[in-house]
């Protein structure tokens, strides 16, 4: 690897649609000692209470998306942004700024040579490609996304919006530099992983240079 990108993390952009897997890939990489952001987790922390964004998103939706603690009822709100493109849009516009903020703070403490992988699921449709050396998508079928979203308690109804309201796998798949394919059970997906990992942290840097886009 080349001088100058041995002075900063290898930061690898990380995605894949509702069920497909993607945490599950992020904490196998987190394993084998990437720094791994979550979007998600970082969202609800700039939602919780005595946070700015918490404040504008009751003025913008009201208090049917408060609890009566005062916390955010993410149930009523993701009902209500999964429904409305624009209620959607004007959430992001509050949150999606500062989650951006503090995930690129954290992603900034990686080690030189460390793999940074920012776990994200608006990867695509925020169109941040060319924000990372790599970007990795997960795929699954359709099913067994379903199937994995009503364990969690999802309605089929509420999974199929929520799929709806995210890229599609072709335009997911075209932004990738690697797929993961989440349909063979952990192992088959821990393989997979193994591979990805092994060329993230190849001494020359080749296979990151060469950016494949082929899946694994």
């Amino acid at each position: 690897m080349e001088a100058a990108q041995q002075q900063r993390a290898l930061l690898v952009g990380l995605t894949g649609g509702i069920g497909s897997g993607k945490t599950t890939v992020a904490r196998m990489l987190a394993d084998k000692g990437a720094l791994v952001v979550d979007a998600d987790v970082v969202a609800r922390q700039v939602l919780e209470p005595g946070q700015p964004a918490l404040e504008e998103v009751r003025q913008a939706f009201g208090t049917q998306v408060l609890q009566e603690d005062g916390t955010l009822d993410r149930h009523a709100l993701a009902q209500l942004v999964f429904a409305d493109t624009a209620a959607r849009s004007r959430l992001e516009s509050i949150t999606l700024p500062r989650v951006a903020q503090e995930a690129w703070r954290r992603l900034a403490q990686a080690r030189p040579g460390q793999v940074a992988v920012y776990d994200v699921p608006l990867l695509v449709e925020k169109q941040m490609q060319s924000q990372f050396d790599l970007v990795v998508v997960v795929e699954a079928g359709k099913e067994q996304r379903l199937q994995r979203l009503a364990a969690r308690g999802l309605s089929r109804e509420d999974s199929l919006a929520r799929m709806a309201s995210q890229a599609s796998d072709a335009q997911r798949r075209a932004a990738s530099d690697v797929v993961l394919r989440n349909s063979a059970g952990l192992e088959r997906l821990g393989e997979q992983v193994e591979r990805l990992w092994r060329q993230l942290t190849v001494t020359d840097g080749e296979a990151v240079v060469q950016r494949a886009a082929k899946p694994m």
